[in-house]
């Protein structure tokens, strides 16, 4: 299809308008986190390295960071476990309710975080309380693993489907056994899939907040919950606005890598 000048030019418009609207408040939470002006007006007077100094000397910031971390690590490694398996099992065999079995899945990241939270929260009001487990660390991994397996399953399933059995019938024919053809042929196919796709499990992981609210106890107070309850307190402001920017950087990271390992993946293939 061949567009006139003026449509190429409206649809640049529009796209420079539709990137400035997403990433100019990015860019203003960044430059805010250097502003010389504790009330952060606007132009900055100037700049300082102050608040970062503040936010790493700030107890309950670095808490919430390392709790953020924790559920992280947490949520992506039960989602590379689960996700990998139930991938292999869509891909590999044929059994009634496969396509179910793949719905179910790929259904809690289309569900409203709200929906998602309050669900977790009831189950775990009913199931873990009469078991002496409260809310806390432990009901955040899996709430954000609940989320977090859908992305390891796309992409494990899609390196699956791409990559088909040849490989894995030759080397059982060759006299190879299920376990090292696992690790010496399935397993290097699926390495970049299973890092972009935990990268991006630890990303959606450390900056959400919704399902964190109704699975996170007392003591389980992570970074985006710090930074919203801090959010309106003007002596805490400049921390608030250093993690906001480092909470851009952390996520930006890993997406980042990820979409250069799928790319490079894509490439190879």
């Amino acid at each position: 299809m061949t567009l006139s000048p003026a449509a190429r030019i409206a649809l640049r418009v529009v796209m420079f308008l539709g990137l400035a609207v997403i990433y100019v408040p990015l860019l203003v939470v960044l430059v805010n986190s250097f502003n010389a002006d504790s009330a952060f007006g606007w132009p900055p007077p100037g700049f300082t390295g102050r608040w970062w100094s503040q936010a790493l000397h700030n107890e309950g910031a670095r808490e919430a960071v390392l709790t953020s971390v924790k559920a992280g690590l947490g949520a992506t490694a039960v989602a590379l476990v689960l996700g990998s398996m139930a991938a292999f099992a869509v891909s590999r065999y044929r059994f009634f309710g496969r396509e179910t079995v793949s719905l179910v899945v790929v259904l809690p990241i289309a569900l409203p975080g709200i929906v998602t939270g309050i669900a977790l929260s009831n189950a775990f009001q009913v199931v873990l309380k009469p078991l002496g487990i409260g809310l806390g660390l432990f009901t955040v991994i899996v709430g954000h693993a609940t989320f977090c397996v859908v992305t390891i399953f796309n992409n494990v399933l899609a390196r699956l489907r791409r990559t088909g059995t040849s490989l894995e019938e030759a080397s059982a024919d060759l006299g190879a056994d299920t376990f090292q053809t696992f690790w010496h042929v399935t397993f290097p196919a699926l390495r970049s899939a299973l890092l972009a796709g935990g990268l991006l499990s630890f990303a959606l992981s450390f900056d959400e907040i919704i399902v964190t609210t109704f699975t996170a106890g007392p003591g389980a107070q992570t970074l985006p919950i710090w930074i919203f309850s801090n959010l309106f307190r003007p002596n805490q402001a400049p921390v608030v606005n250093v993690l906001a920017a480092a909470l851009i950087v952390l996520s930006v990271i890993p997406i980042w890598i990820a979409q250069r390992l799928s790319s490079g993946a894509r490439g190879v293939a």
